[in-house]
This record gives structure tokens, C-alpha cells and sequence, in this order.
């Protein structure tokens, strides 16, 4: 049975609101936003509504509420767990906040910024540059992805490690309710510890909760000093007691500590434009190290180096490289950021974004590995990612010369193979993508029932007449 769509005359209503410019109903128009990435995920919908202020999205939440009618927020659609992408039913109308990218005010002096939710990040970074200042987070689709996203999702990227994801670089939020009521809590406090923190609760419930529309984030001081170096070392196990040195050594300023294999550099050797192969000789694994000092080039040069040379004496690191410039710098963090697209031209590729505790990270990759390669004789794991925060994005490429059909289709297998040994390490098999659809009924069979019954009791006293981001994250009746 075909479950109907909003009416012509209720979309009009809908259209209204923002204007006949800012509407997207032919197909051609809409393709682009009725798929993710991966193309894991691909839906319909009948209308993209482009509000242009906080008051456009309150009166199309309003609407959608009185209507029941549902709204699926998309900001730079990046996410690769569909959880911005519209249901195939093609009942969802889309609110995309790409006309809401302003920077709204930069203050150097309480170290905030604030921006809309639809502020693209790459933008954010600059307005911070602009005044002498650093927004940490930093991801390989910055220069497309959104705000509102990124806390939406509680983004990590590459320097958690020593700044925290998104729910520690926000301060304050403005967000609407499913109801189309507007909450300002745009508060630019460092302590306020006055009643429940609301906060928390839209920062990664991806939409499903309210559409964030404004955000308080924290900047920081320009680093003086910034150096990066690669290395190359036998084993995450002595990747691991190199992390351990770097913290001791670097404290604070150690900002990256990334882990990729030989066969992720390969990839990106191969099918990157610009990407060189770093070292002389090849390696089982290889380090990106990044250092970062508040006072000066000559301090974080010391300490790059100092860092070097403790691994070199205990055996730790066979061979590294220190950036020489800021260009080099750049060219070893695009291999690193690369490592995703890389194995697209390889074929199929089955993707984990999991974190474990730091120190049990080199006994789940080997049970792991372990594990696949039994189930999937010649698939090549490609796990890297950020040592530092305990976040592995533990891939797997297709067999050479596999149907790359036949082996996505065994997706659900591997995951059911590779999850319980991240539960068993204590660790989550959502590190920084979030659930979307992907990992949604998963998430009920990990979670107590207690907590699911709790985020459903949450679902629904935000959103009573279930309107946002339906089938996301959590199911409710």
C-alpha cells in the first residue's frame, strides 16, 4: 500500500514560508539531497524548504507539527550514517539550513564566536583566523560540512586529543523545537550550573530533537609553534608506547597522534593526486604526529624532535620525516584525511567508525583482523584513525578481483563480527559518525533497556507528534 505524501495545497502552505526562490520540487534539484555519500542511503521527498532565518524555521516546524508532517534537517549533507537523508517513502519534506551561514559575532576577548547553523566550517575557521584566534575542529569534508551537523553528529575530528569534540568546543545553542518554539540559549558562559543542561541534549541527537539553528563555540589562542612529523614503526602495539612517550614528553601540545597502515598509504599513493609515498622505505605502519606550542616555532621544533629521538632509541620508530614547511605539513595531513576516498577506486569497502579504550586498541585490531580474514578470505583491512582518542575507522577493501556487489551485501555479517569485539573492549561502535539509519536497531540490541526507554521518553517529550527526523537514532510508536 502506498503511504501518500503531503497534499499539493500543504506544500504550497509550506513554500509560502520561505518563498518561491528558496524551494527545491523538481527531481533534478532535489537528486543531490536524497542520497549520502556512500550511497548507502538513498530516499525521496517531495519538496526541500531553504529558510533564511530562525523565525522561517520556527513557522515550518509549527506547520509540520499541526500538519504531522515530517522534516528531515540536512545542513551540508556530509554524514555517513544516513541520518540526513529522507525515508524512501517520500513523505519527508527537507529543511536544508545552506541559506543559514552567517557568522553572527567574533569575540577575541571571551574567545567565542557564534555562528548559524548552517555556517560552513572551513568559514568558521577563517573568522577565527581572522582575529588571531583557532577553532580546532577539523575534518576532511570542512569545506563543506555545516555547524549544525557537526553538533548534530558531536563531531571529533583530528584534534580531540587535545581540544575535545564538538559538545567541548560549544558554549551555548539556539535551537527550534518540533512545536516551532524557539529556545535562545545562546549563552557564551563557561559555568552555568543552572538546572538541567539542555545543551547536551540536541548535541548529537542528530535532528531528532529540534533543528539547530545558532551556536555559541569556544575559539582558542593561535598556536606560535606547529610541527608535524611521520613516522614509520612495526605495530600498533609500538604505536602505542610512542603515544605513551608523546604525552609524556609533549603534555598539551601533543594535538594529533594518527595510525595508519601500509596499505592505507598505498592507496592514497595511488589514487590521490599531490600524495607521495613520505619515508624511503615502506613500513607495516606509520604515525602522523602533530605538535602544536603557544609560544613559539623554535619550542614545538624542540619538541618534535626531542619526541624523534626518544623513538628512535627505544626502537620504537624505524624511520620519520619532519615537515619542513608549512606546504609539507599540509601534503602529510591530505594523506592522512585521504586514507577514506582512497579505497573507493579499490572497491567495495565496508567501514567501521568505532573507539575503544586507548591501551586495548592493538588486541582488538588483532582479534579483529583475525576474525574477518576468516570470514573473508583476502579482504584488506585499511584501519586508521586517531590513536590519541581511542576513534578507529576500521575499513575493510574488497578482495582483489571480488564483485564488489557480493561483498557489500556482506556488511551486516562483518559488522556482526567486528562489534562484539569493540563491546567486549569496552569501547562503542559509534565513535564520531553517530546512528542515523545505520546503526539504529543495532543501537537497541547494545543499549540496556533502560536507556533505550529513557532516550524514547526524551523522543517523545520534544517531539510528540513525531515529526523530526523519524527514524533516526530511535524508534518510536
Amino acid at each position: 500500500m502506498d503511504i501518500p505524501g503531503p497534499r499539493p495545497e500543504l506544500l504550497d502552505r509550506f513554500a509560502a514560508i520561505v518563498g518561491a526562490n528558496h524551494v527545491l520540487r523538481d527531481s533534478n534539484d532535489l537528486a543531490p539531497h536524497l542520497v549520502e555519500g556512500r550511497g548507502l542511503y538513498r530516499g525521496a521527498s517531495p519538496m526541500l524548504l531553504k529558510p533564511g532565518s530562525t523565525q522561517e524555521v520556527s513557522a515550518i516546524l509549527k506547520l509540520a507539527s499541526e500538519t504531522g508532517t515530517p522534516i528531515v534537517p540536512q545542513t551540508g549533507n556530509t554524514g555517513l550514517v544516513g541520518g540526513q537523508t529522507p525515508r524512501a517513502e517520500g513523505t519527508d519534506l527537507i529543511l536544508s539550513l545552506e541559506r543559514m551561514n552567517r557568522i553572527r559575532d567574533v569575540d577575541p576577548v571571551a574567545n567565542v564566536l557564534v555562528a548559524d547553523g548552517g555556517a560552513i566550517l572551513a568559514d568558521v575557521q577563517k573568522a577565527a583566523e581572522a582575529v588571531d584566534r583557532l577553532f580546532p575542529l577539523s575534518l576532511g569534508s570542512e569545506g563543506s560540512c555545516r555547524i549544525g551537523g557537526n553538533l548534530s553528529t558531536n563531531a571529533g575530528g583530528t584534534a580531540v586529543l587535545a581540544y575535545g569534540n564538538m559538545r567541548q568546543l560549544c558554549l551555548g545553542l539556539e535551537v527550534v523545537l518540533p512545536t516551532g518554539e524557539i529556545w535562545d540559549g545562546l549563552r557564551r558562559l563557561k559555568k552555568d550550573n543552572a538546572g538541567y543542561d539542555l545543551r547536551d541534549l540536541f548535541i548529537g541527537a542528530e535532528g531528532t530533537l529540534g533543528v539547530i539553528t545558532g551556536a555559541v563555540l569556544k575559539l582558542f589562542p593561535q598556536p606560535r609553534g606547529h610541527q608535524v612529523a611521520m613516522a614509520g614503526v612495526n605495530s600498533p602495539e609500538d604505536a602505542l608506547r610512542l603515544l605513551e612517550t608523546a604525552s609524556t614528553l609533549c603534555g598539551t601540545s601533543l594535538t594529533g597522534f594518527e595510525l595508519m597502515p601500509r596499505i592505507g598509504i598505498e592507496f592514497s599513493v595511488r589514487h590521490t593526486e599531490g600524495v607521495r609515498d613520505p619515508l624511503s622505505d615502506p613500513h607495516p605502519w606509520y604515525v602522523l604526529i602533530d605538535i602544536s606550542t603557544s609560544d613559539s616555532a623554535e619550542t614545538a621544533e624542540r619538541m618534535i624532535q626531542t619526541l624523534l629521538e626518544a623513538g628512535f632509541e627505544s626502537g620504537l620508530i624505524r624511520d620519520a620525516v619532519i615537515a619542513s614547511s608549512v606546504a609539507q605539513q599540509k601534503a602529510l595531513w591530505h594523506m592522512r584525511e585521504s586514507l577514506s576516498d582512497a579505497q573507493k577506486p579499490e572497491g567495495g569497502s565496508i567501514k567501521h567508525d568505532v573507539s575503544v579504550p586507548v591501551s586495548k586498541i592493538p588486541a582488538f585490531m588483532a582479534e579483529a583482523d583475525k576474525a574477518v580474514l576468516e570470514a573473508v578470505p583476502g579482504a584488506r583491512i585499511c584501519a586508521f584513525g586517531h590513536l590519541g582518542d581511542g576513534n578507529i575507522h576500521y575499513n575493510i577493501s574488497q578482495p582483489v578481483g571480488a564483485d564488489k556487489a557480493e561483498f557489500l551485501a556482506k556488511w551486516r555479517m562483518i559488522n556482526d563480527i567486528v562489534h562484539p569485539i569493540v563491546l567486549a573492549a569496552g569501547g562503542s561502535i559509534s565513535a564520531e559518525h553517530g546512528i542515523g539509519q545505520l546503526k539504529r536497531d543495532e543501537l537497541a540490541h547494545i543499549r540496556s533497556p533502560i536507556e533505550m526507554d529513557l532516550m524514547r521518553r526524551i523522543k517523545m517529550a520534544f517531539d510528540p507528534a513525531g515529526i523530526m527526523n523519524p527514524g533516526k537514532v530511535v524508534s518510536v510508536p
